[in-house]
């Protein structure tokens, strides 16, 4: 071997291991670019379902809040009924007129003799009979429940009571059929919101029912 060739061929080798070195290196680089890309399409399509979740979320409570509001309302709306169903609305509360010595003390609702009459409130009855359960002959055959709220509702002119005294009703539980007893010119039902249980304490029955949440 001549002392020429063994340095043109070292020169060679060493051109030829540059060239490798620099063909990986470019190819790393490319691998490295998709790599970054990858990743960032990936994080991408994080972010994305994870908005979308958090919407879906959002969406999810809202309509938890929704169905609690109504459920809160119906509650509210059934702790008061009103004492009769399919009635007609007749004498009004403090309507003058001839048939009261004084101004109308409830409201009178319409109906045929024997309709079911309800407790339109959870509480203790604490009248019940003829002669208006004390309050006198003109209210026939009543009833009247104390309620944990510090109201009293009277139920008059009944042609059947089926409580008693001291018996605990529920809210909406049937406690007589309507009549027209007492001081009456036809079947139906006066009913009175009061704050004592006596006579002379009677507030607008209508309006406090309205303020229940009863459509009267």
């Amino acid at each position: 071997m001549s002392p020429r060739t063994t340095p043109r061929n070292s020169r060679t080798t060493v051109i030829r291991t540059r060239a490798a070195v620099l063909a990986a290196g470019l190819g790393a680089s490319v691998a490295l670019g998709a790599g970054v890309a990858v990743a960032a399409d990936t994080t991408a399509a994080s972010s994305t379902a994870h908005a979308v979740e958090a919407q879906a979320a959002a969406q999810a409570k809202a309509a938890t809040a929704k169905t609690d509001a109504k459920k809160a309302a119906a509650k509210k709306a059934a702790s008061w009924v009103d004492p009769v169903k399919k009635y007609t609305l007749s004498a009004k509360f403090n309507q003058a007129g001839g048939m009261w010595s004084a101004k109308h003390s409830g409201q009178d609702f319409a109906v045929p003799t024997g309709t079911d009459v309800m407790a339109a409130h959870g509480g203790t009855v604490v009248k019940a009979g003829g002669n208006g359960a004390g309050d006198g002959p003109a209210y026939g055959n009543a009833i009247v429940i104390k309620h944990g709220n510090g109201t009293y509702s009277q139920y008059a002119h009944l042609s059947r009571i089926d409580v008693k005294i001291g018996q605990v009703v529920k809210t909406g539980q049937h406690i007589a059929k309507s009549g027209s007893t007492g001081n009456s010119s036809g079947p139906h039902l006066h009913f009175e919101i009061r704050t004592t249980a006596n006579y002379g304490s009677a507030v607008d029955p209508v309006a406090f029912l309205r303020s229940q949440g009863v459509t009267v």
